[in-house]
């Protein structure tokens, strides 16, 4: 018999009902029932169950490739959860599985190694160098006792400054005083942590909490949901939780909206809806902060598509499936932008650098004429410099 991982209550409790299957968003790409989570949790069991009969009768109950294949083709979005009968957390079901497929000599996939090898080289997953990671830093000042720390994360750091850019721009016009760890900011290690691979995220919590700490700062402010995700819901298991406040720039930013902190400037006359990132949404259980922001804008007109909040739909991006199955998550982030079309929209929001990022792909794809865009951005549109010495193009 195969030792499961300690999810014996979620395999006794699927009553293999099916619910899940119409919520999964990587079954619509890849229709068959070995993808789904009834299809992945029904086989699972039967490797807890084998016996030596199994091979005499000739079952093929065995951890083999194509189970593995199905195994990643999963976003991690936690849809499913929403709409279990049982109440499985499958966020958690699906990482703790992959974790001991690799420990069991089966998986990652290849985009999934090559991650942590560049994580452990250069702690990052895209095997940027370390002293080019804060390079996107604008022309405001660096305080030596910061309110903030902005964390910036990979992806705003390397792939998508702009979104780092305006972040910290928006918070200087706020008086909000920042640094950032620069080259002592290292990956929170949510690409690893979604994929199974779990072995970096003591030692890279560990130099994370210590460098934020080491500043002084009342709080750190990360870019990205996954980033957020991580420091508040993993550290605490593989390490420690943070000393210090965390906030996801959305929340950060309605509560400088609430305490009268932003002067708004200008107006952005359009209507605006918003895509809620699973790490933050489904996840995190933060769907509020980043609509209060938004309507805070002047002259937006805030309208909903047809999935939101907990039940939104995935954009495609995460647990590893855009690094492996690039076109399928384009795939799954068109269906996201075309329900954004549907709602008569000019910008589709959302407060993560891979959601944007694979958003701004899919629309790219169809000749969709809606713009994506990070709350970040709009509300440093929205906004003006507070005296001469930034700059007037960012």
């Amino acid at each position: 018999m195969v030792k499961l991982p300690n999810i014996e209550r979620e395999i006794q409790a699927c009553l293999q009902c099916g619910y899940c299957i119409r919520t999964c968003e990587t079954w619509n790409q890849t229709p068959w029932e070995s993808v789904t989570p009834r299809g992945k949790v029904f086989y699972i069991s039967q490797l807890g169950k084998r016996t030596a009969l199994d091979k005499l009768l000739g079952r093929k109950v065995v951890i083999d490739d194509e189970f593995v294949d199905a195994l990643f083709r999963c976003t991690t979005c936690a849809a499913c959860s929403t709409v279990c009968h049982v109440g499985i957390d499958f966020a958690e079901f699906w990482e703790k599985v992959r974790e001991w497929c690799i420990e069991n000599g089966y998986g990652p996939m290849p985009a999934h190694k090559k991650i942590k090898e560049r994580l452990e080289e250069v702690c990052n997953p895209y095997g940027e160098p370390k002293d080019k990671r804060g390079a996107w830093y604008p022309a405001v000042p660096k305080a030596d006792n910061p309110e903030v720390v902005f964390f910036a994360g990979c992806t705003a750091s390397y792939r998508m400054q702009n979104l780092a850019k305006t972040s910290i721009l928006f918070l200087n016009r706020c008086g909000v005083s920042t640094n950032i760890l620069e080259g002592d900011e290292w990956c929170c290690t949510s690409p690893a942590l979604r994929t199974g691979q779990t072995g970096l995220t003591y030692r890279f919590a560990e130099h994370t909490i210590n460098a934020v700490d080491h500043m002084g700062a009342q709080a750190m402010v990360t870019a990205c949901a996954g980033c957020y995700k991580t420091t508040i819901h993993d550290y605490g298991k593989y390490y420690s939780n943070p000393t210090f406040e965390v906030f996801h720039f959305a929340q950060f930013a309605s509560k400088l909206i609430k305490e009268k902190k932003v002067k708004f400037t200008k107006e952005i006359n359009a209507k605006v809806t918003y895509h809620d990132p699973c790490h933050l949404g489904r996840h995190a259980k933060v769907y509020d902060e980043p609509r209060e922001a938004i309507k805070a804008i002047p002259g937006v007109e805030f309208v909903e598509m047809k999935n939101i909040r907990e039940k939104s739909r995935c954009c495609g991006a995460g647990g590893g499936y855009k690094s492996q199955y690039n076109d399928l998550a384009i795939n799954i982030a068109i269906d996201r932008v075309k329900e954004a079309v549907e709602t008569g929209a000019d910008i589709l929001a959302t407060t993560c650098p891979f959601c944007v990022l694979n958003l701004q792909q899919a629309a790219k794809k169809i000749g969709a004429k809606i713009k994506i865009m990070d709350v970040c951005e709009m509300l440093a549109l929205a906004t003006e410099p507070l005296d001469a010495t930034e700059p007037a193009k960012q």
